[in-house]
């Protein structure tokens, strides 16, 4: 869906010399920006304060097209990847940045943008944030969030029952808390976790899950390991929990099911992104918003197991309006921005997780009091360079950062869909999985 706000003219024209792309266009010409955006709560609270920065680039016109996650990583991966030039800005997750930077497919931001923009205050960015958007040495994405995953409770249900959250549950604690709180005859779930497939929906939850629990996606030869014990251990803990005490049709939700599930009373608990934090307490019913509570993502072997994401804005190479693209982007991530979408949408609308100085806002710290230390300590101790209890050849807490993980994990999570509807084993979808991957590895030279 595109959604225009007018034209708006600039009036001069230059060009940065021996940087190859216009600075700004002549009075009979417009920039119109075309921004592909995932649509997320955060996102659309951007687009509803745009006329803030219109304010200060006049001359500059975005266009949105905004599509939910699992429709936006194909429409812009073919657009980029096929040179097609329909975006000039596009929002990308912390999987892409480098894969794509290392491809040639995105503007190297700190090259000349960034240094020639002193006033962005990159140095105020959270280090593991940023480094997320980095490739080598130079960044090529501006985090708009970051974000890593805990636990949503209800306080209330937690006393009715007699039971009491720690701050780092483990996952055997989640599932007995589970068991005890599943009412599914008063409409209330003891569990809601993503079940719709997708590499970046229900695979994102599970990897963590085998992660912690000793299990990996590949060995040190890259061989697949989704048949190995530990592998099935935890998927099948997944799924068996789910069956057992989750939200009906797990199979077709994602986060946005879990939230309003949550939010409306008709769930316990939820695992999921420290960013819907925010959103939860603006949303929840009023006999929900002062009964959440939040705790760290569960454990079992590894000390911690959130995971470590961003989305971020990157200009694609194709782009004809780089320094338009990087105004629009260096504003909405920007300490200015945070600030007025605190002021104008609630400081639960803020992008959380990006900048130091977020959390240094008293008006954020008062809102945020809940959960904001708690997000700062998810990310704090998330480390994508060693997320499983093994060495192992790749990065990545939640995805595994090769170009072959969105085929993979896209088969991968169909599969577990199917053993979390029912239609499907948790054996016969870990076995389709191993052998779809080692055969996706195999004809990508990983393991000849």
């Amino acid at each position: 869906m595109f959604r225009s706000n007018g034209a708006r003219w600039l009036v001069v024209i230059g060009c940065a010399a021996g940087l190859g792309w216009p600075l700004a266009a002549t009075a009979q010409d417009k920039i119109v920006l075309t921004v592909a955006m995932a649509a997320n709560p955060q996102m659309e609270t951007a687009e509803k304060l745009v006329d803030a920065f219109y304010a200060q680039h006049p001359g500059i016109t975005v266009r949105f097209q905004t599509l939910p996650e699992n429709e936006l990583r194909p429409t812009v991966l073919k657009d980029v990847a096929t040179n097609s030039g329909q975006f000039d800005v596009v929002m990308i997750g912390s999987y892409e940045v480098p894969l794509w930077a290392q491809k040639g497919w995105l503007v190297d931001l700190s090259t000349h943008l960034l240094k020639n923009d002193p006033g962005y205050d990159a140095d105020d960015l959270l280090k593991p944030i940023a480094n997320l958007m980095t490739w080598k040495t130079d960044m090529y994405g501006l985090p708009f969030y970051g974000s890593s995953s805990f636990m949503f409770y209800r306080k209330d249900l937690f006393r009715a029952a007699g039971l009491s959250m720690p701050e780092h549950p483990t996952w055997q604690q989640i599932a007995g808390f589970s068991a005890k709180l599943n009412q599914p005859q008063h409409g209330v779930s003891g569990i809601c976790l993503r079940g719709v497939p997708g590499w970046g929906q229900n695979l994102a939850a599970i990897t963590t899950v085998i992660n912690t629990f000793g299990g990996s996606w590949f060995d040190q030869s890259w061989r697949p390991q989704l048949t190995a014990p530990a592998t099935v251990q935890a998927v099948k803990f997944y799924v068996d929990l789910l069956r057992s005490s989750g939200e009906p049709d797990a199979a077709k939700d994602g986060w946005q099911e879990c939230l309003q599930l949550f939010t409306q009373g008709r769930a316990a608990m939820w695992y999921d992104d420290t960013v819907f934090a925010g959103p939860a307490l603006d949303q929840a019913a009023p006999t929900v918003r002062g009964n959440i509570g939040f705790a760290l993502a569960p454990h079992d072997r590894t000390a911690y197991s959130g995971w470590l994401w961003s989305w971020a804005l990157s200009i694609p190479k194709t782009s004809r309006h780089v320094q338009a693209a990087w105004d629009f982007i260096s504003w909405l991530t920007s300490k200015d921005y945070i600030k007025l979408a605190g002021e104008k949408a609630g400081w639960g609308q803020v992008p959380p997780g990006s900048r130091r100085s977020t959390y240094e806002i008293p008006a954020y710290q008062a809102a945020t009091a809940s959960y904001g230390d708690l997000t700062l300590q998810s990310i704090a101790h998330a480390d994508p360079l060693h997320p499983t209890v093994m060495a192992v050849p790749y990065t990545g807490v939640q995805y595994v950062s090769i170009p072959e993980f969105v085929q993979i994990g896209d088969f991968v999570s169909q599969q577990i869909a199917g053993a979390i509807s029912g239609s499907l084993s948790v054996k016969q979808a870990l076995s389709a999985s191993q052998a779809k991957t080692s055969q996706i590895m195999d004809d990508s030279g990983y393991t000849n």
